[in-house]
């Protein structure tokens, strides 16, 4: 598949690294014990340290180094021993200390790697740089005064995870594919909640064009990106203005962007900044970070299943497609939902791919609608079994069981009672279905004799008259079967 893109002059490449600040999921900031729970009261958790008031020294959270280390194990990247917090300069309104403590060149984390998966079956791996740790700014308000900009410093030094891709990445689809497989083994890991609205999770995007073989062109970044489709529309609206700004003739300036959510446009926030222009060196209040052999192993013991295994295991086990298998591991709590529908009854097994069937479609088409999560879903997964297990058992049809599924959905009933209350219970009974047959043949007999005259597609007609008059409750199968046998001894 070609990622380039046609120009009015030449075909283009684009060129897409990524760096996503994930929060990492701690009860208690990087370096003091302020809470960091989300929508409390604005300036409400500051310490003196997030404050930066003098004399105030940090103290390293464990927990979160602990995070740090279990992240870079599941994105398969090398975790290095020896660790250096530095102090990167710079000056915001929001930013108390002058600057913020974070790592450069000794981060957390080293090289690793993320496998994206296409519709078609293919995939491809997205080298990772680095993770590094750093304490996140406070928080800038524009829009509660006319004349006043307001600081709320309750983010201020919460632990961010920032996690810095090669520019591997070709398109705005493969963007968004990155972004989503390293928010799901986040979650998958419990080191970040990936919580993109509530800001948990943001990128900044680098983006630049090149001729197919030519060396990089230069890039403009894009930042604090907080989802997926915004993320996409802002990669596709800059790498069409780029081109535009090269087939005219110019020259593309490196700057740092910000993408306008209303009008679909970037626009230009600030010259882009170099490493050298933020003056790092090591922080002079915190020694080195050595974690030695022994941490590291005990923290793999605690890695739990994660996509990819997760997903071999469904292509190994359960007969699925890889991009069947890739849709249910995106996120943690739909492979969930699908394991314990599955292991309700031994007999779902062979039935596996049914059961991806009704989760992605039917059963996702009523959580979107209403907003809610697979995770709040008022259908429990034991009760989607059941209701999968009478289909396959020809109790109902997969059309009534559409019907039960909504009744389901909003009494939180399971599928037995429904389907008794309601006497849907399919008919299978070979007499009743002869009747009704014969009932439909005699009523449409003009109908009939075309069929006998050779127009074989209204054979379709007959099985629609016959099920609306049995309320939908006849097996289509033995339905199917009786109209044939009737129709030819007609003949």
């Amino acid at each position: 598949m070609s990622n380039l893109i046609k120009g009015k002059k030449h075909d283009w490449e684009t060129v897409i690294g990524l760096e996503i600040h994930a929060q990492v999921k701690s009860n208690s900031k990087l370096f003091s014990n302020s809470s960091t729970a989300f929508g409390s009261k604005p300036n409400s958790q500051v310490s003196l340290v997030d404050a930066a008031m003098p004399g105030m020294l940090p103290v390293i959270n464990r927990y979160c180094i602990e995070q740090a280390v279990k992240t870079g194990i599941g994105l398969k990247a090398k975790i290095n021993n020896y660790s250096v917090f530095d102090r990167k300069n710079y000056f915001y309104a929001d930013l108390p200390q002058g600057y913020q403590i974070s790592q450069y060149k000794h981060p957390i984390v080293g090289e690793g790697k993320v496998i994206i998966d296409f519709k078609d079956g293919s995939s491809k791996d997205i080298r990772i740089v680095r993770l590094h740790l750093e304490q996140d700014a406070g928080k800038s308000l524009h829009d509660q005064n006319p004349t006043k900009t307001y600081v709320d410093l309750n983010r201020s030094g919460v632990a961010l995870m920032e996690i810095v891709s090669e520019p591997d990445i070709r398109s705005a689809d493969e963007a968004g594919l990155y972004i989503s497989k390293i928010r799901s083994i986040l979650m998958y890991l419990d080191t970040c909640d990936g919580n993109m609205q509530e800001g948990s999770l943001r990128a900044d995007v680098n983006i630049s064009v090149r001729k197919p073989g030519d060396e990089y062109g230069t890039r403009c970044e894009i930042k604090n990106l907080n989802s997926i489709k915004f993320i996409k529309q802002a990669i596709n609206y800059e790498v069409k203005r780029q081109i535009e700004v090269l087939e005219d003739g110019g020259v593309i300036e490196q700057n740092t962007l910000l993408f306008n959510t209303s009008t679909g446009k970037t626009r230009p926030m600030r010259s882009k900044e170099e490493a050298h222009d933020y003056r790092y060196f090591p922080d002079p209040d915190l020694l080195p970070l050595e974690i030695d052999l022994e941490d590291i192993n005990k923290l793999k013991k605690t890695i739990p299943e994660l996509p990819d295994d997760r997903k071999k295991r469904y292509v190994d086990d359960y007969n699925l497609s890889n991009y069947d298998a890739s849709v249910l591991t995106a996120d943690k709590s739909v492979s969930d939902y699908f394991d314990t529908v599955i292991k309700s009854d031994k007999k779902l097994k062979e039935s596996s791919k049914i059961v991806v069937n009704w989760i992605t479609s039917e059963l996702f088409s009523l959580l979107n609608e209403k907003n809610i999560e697979i995770n709040n879903s008022p259908i429990t997964p034991e009760n989607l079994g059941r209701l999968i297990k009478f289909i396959k058992e020809d109790i109902i049809s997969g059309k009534i069981a559409k019907e039960v599924l909504l009744e389901m959905f909003n009494t939180k009933l399971n599928p037995q009672k429904i389907i008794e209350q309601k006497g849907l219970k399919q008919v299978t009974d070979t007499s009743e279905i002869e009747i009704i047959v014969d009932e439909v043949l005699k009523e449409n007999q003009k109908m009939v004799d075309q069929y006998l005259s050779g127009k074989d597609k209204l054979l379709g007609f007959f099985v629609g008259q016959s099920m609306k008059k049995s309320k939908g409750k006849a097996n289509p199968k033995i339905l199917n079967q009786i109209l044939k046998i009737k129709l030819s001894k007609k003949k």
